[in-house]
């Protein structure tokens, strides 16, 4: 059987390196680095999470008695209530409000101002900082009214909002993780004749290791002895098992097959492939993070208007002679509205509706700004194996060529030899007999004929599953035919040393795909396939899928170099994948869409992933990243647009003619706002349907 694989270029290793220590060091950097805010580890970030949502329900439980004894609040409502102490009550319970459920953007402003870089903790923080000192000093002697009310409920939907953001934004990706459990924990070491178990890390350059059938490899190496195939199909991508045999290389965390190896180790620890993988993982993760987001940048000039109003506010009244409790409250107004409680909404809440709903569309979203950015992608990359294709092989035609046999009894012979095997082919025609309800036979004497094929007696006749190697050595003549052409894999039967016929096998396409590429061609997406697979098999694919170009033996690196050209390009790039090979590509991608029914390490690597490992979902994804960033657009124009109108009323500017927004009018209509932006994302859900 024809077993083409592909050779894997490493640097000399670097002698006892220590695997799982250097690849837990990376993870625990990465962790660091790819944090989903702040850059804070994962656990970090669970943890910010529970903080969150502890800090909104103590504040909300406090802030129902505020808001209940708030003079404003019983003078917009109509009511009294006659409590003694009141103030004092709503001072105690405010300063608990203010300094523990505001304490998340007190420090968030101090981290922004020096940074030198003020964002939506800037606003805050200076709002519910201006709303409390004010209303302390109304407490303790100052003419006015005070805010605490405002303040209250600020910081409850403040901590609402960002209780959402945060869970609807996913912390740092367990992708290193993933890569790290790929390798095994120990390796069986030969030394004097005798096989040890020893650890990973423990493990030399030069080191003779047995490879037993079904284990995963320790370490990059040679073979020195036996032959295998090893499933490296989440390494590389090549979707067949690669036949390895003396001399051959074996790639640390690919699976064995059914045969065993000894192996010469050639790279450990920094100079094995699988941690090159994860170093590119890592150094992309790194760049894209530096992301910011939307809301924030609103905020950050927010922040200035506001800073910048409130004080013209009050200078210009002591410049006309207004008291100065009148311009201070002026001054606070001004402060305060400009906060709007709906700009902490206005995105959080899409994100949430927008997340919930892909999800039950079959896109799952791990990177909001990536989610958000897909209405950009200029052009998709696509890996072939179990992306386009199903991943795994099927009979594609079953050909008799002698007299006297059917189709059915010839897969029945072919299948009662094939069950002892694991491979590949093995499964795809049992999978074939089983689908045409063929009762398979037992089977005596089986024999793995390496690199040849298998044989073994079904009854009393002598069955071979062989490819074209074992016709060619035994020179065993077959009718002419077409098994040689085309991407499929083709075996021949022979009974008793008689060829009777050929079983072709195929990589599946999924029936999707078609519909996928002739959607993204009506958007004007490019299209390209990227595949570590050989030439002829990605024509092949690319041709029936009417794409717009392939790129075939492809190695992981590149893929990645091919995302940078591309961007250099100023392409807006999306890759989908699904196998380790394409985490870094994934990474690189402006988009990274990874196949729900591939690796993890594809999955936790990816911004989106496919559920239903649907390519049509793509599509979807680009309306749905549309709709998503309009709603927040909008919502964004409605959360600040009413500072146009509230910011200058508050501060008084048409007080000559009688209008004049009092403190209980602005959070009326900051209320408002709130409603509008709510109602606004509920509607997002009509939109996706």
């Amino acid at each position: 059987m024809d077993h083409s694989h592909h050779q894997h270029h490493h640097n000399s290793g670097k002698g006892a390196d220590n695997i799982k220590a250097d690849l837990a060091e990376k993870t625990v950097h990465a962790h660091e680095e790819a944090g989903g805010h702040g850059g804070h580890g994962h656990d970090h970030h669970a943890m910010m999470i529970d903080d969150f949502k502890r800090r909104f329900w103590v504040s909300l439980v406090l802030s129902v008695p505020v808001v209940v004894l708030s003079p404003m609040v019983q003078h917009i409502l109509g009511y009294t209530l006659d409590v003694p102490y009141a103030m004092y009550i709503a001072f105690v319970l405010s300063s608990v409000i203010f300094f523990y459920g505001g304490w998340p953007f007190l420090n968030g402003l101090k981290d922004e101002v020096k940074a030198g870089s003020p964002g939506m903790m800037t606003l805050i923080g200076v709002a519910i900082t201006v709303a409390y000192v004010y209303s302390s000093a109304i407490v303790f002697g100052l003419k006015g009214m005070d805010f605490f009310w405002e303040l209250a409920t600020l910081i409850v939907i403040m901590l609402l909002g960002h209780w959402i953001e945060m869970k609807s934004v996913m912390g740092a990706s367990k992708a290193l993780e993933l890569l790290v459990s790929m390798m095994p924990s120990e390796a069986h070491v030969i030394r004097n004749g005798e096989t040890l178990n020893i650890a990973i890390a423990d493990l030399q350059k030069n080191d003779l290791i047995l490879i037993k059938p079904g284990e995963k490899v320790p370490a990059d190496g040679l073979v020195e002895e036996g032959n295998s195939y090893l499933n490296e199909s989440m390494l590389t991508g090549e979707s067949k098992p690669v036949q390895k045999l003396k001399g051959d290389k074996v790639i640390g965390g690919a699976v064995n097959g059914n045969g065993s190896l000894q192996v010469r180790v050639q790279n450990t620890g920094k100079d094995s492939y699988l941690n090159k993988v994860i170093t590119l993982v890592q150094e992309a993760q790194k760049t894209k993070s530096e992301t910011q987001n939307l809301a924030n940048k609103a905020a950050k000039w927010l922040t200035y208007v506001a800073l910048f109003a409130g004080f013209a506010t009050l200078a210009v009244w002591l410049l006309v002679g207004a008291e100065f409790a009148f311009a201070l409250e002026r001054m606070v107004t001004v402060m305060v509205i400009s906060c709007p409680h709906a700009l902490g909404l206005a995105v959080p809440l899409v994100v949430a509706i927008s997340t919930a709903v892909s999800a039950q569309n079959g896109l799952l979203i791990r990177n909001r700004t990536a989610f958000e950015n897909s209405r950009k992608i200029t052009t998709i990359i696509f890996d072939k194996t179990g992306t386009l294709t199903k991943g795994s092989h099927e009979v594609a035609e079953v050909v008799v060529f002698e007299v006297g046999i059917s189709e059915r009894e010839m897969l029945r012979l072919a299948a009662g030899v094939e069950q002892h095997s694991e491979h590949y082919i093995a499964q795809g025609i049992l999978r074939k007999a089983k689908e045409l309800h063929i009762e398979v036979p037992a089977s005596e004497d089986f024999n793995y004929l390496p690199g040849k094929g298998l044989e073994g007696m079904v009854g009393n006749q002598d069955v071979k599953v062989v490819g074209p190697n074992y016709l060619q050595e035994f020179k065993v003549e077959v009718p002419a035919n077409k098994a040689e052409e085309g991407v499929e894999t083709a075996v021949y039967i022979l009974i008793d040393k008689k060829p009777v016929g050929y079983i072709k096998l195929r990589d599946q396409i999924r029936e999707e795909s078609a519909e996928a590429i002739a959607v993204l061609k009506k958007n004007g997406i490019k299209n390209l396939l990227l595949t570590g697979d050989n030439e002829r098999v990605a024509k092949s694919v690319s041709e029936h899928l009417k794409m717009d170009g392939y790129l075939a033996n492809v190695l992981p690196h590149q893929k990645q170099e091919k995302i940078k050209e591309l961007q250099a390009q100023n392409e807006f790039v999306a890759m989908t994948g699904d196998g380790v090979n394409d985490a870094p590509a994934l990474a690189q991608a402006d988009v990274g869409i990874a196949v729900g029914s591939g690796t993890d390490v594809a999955a936790e690597t990816a911004d989106i992933i496919l559920v239903n490992s649907n390519p049509k979902d793509i599509a979807s994804l680009i309306l749905f990243g549309k709709a998503t960033y309009r709603k927040m657009i909008q919502n964004l124009v409605w959360a600040t647009g009413y500072n146009v109108i509230a910011l200058p009323l508050a501060a008084g500017v048409l007080y000559n003619w009688g209008i004049m927004i009092s403190p209980a009018v602005g959070a009326v209509l900051m209320s408002m706002s709130t409603i509008i932006v709510a109602i606004n994302a509920q509607l997002l859900r009509k939109e996706l349907k």
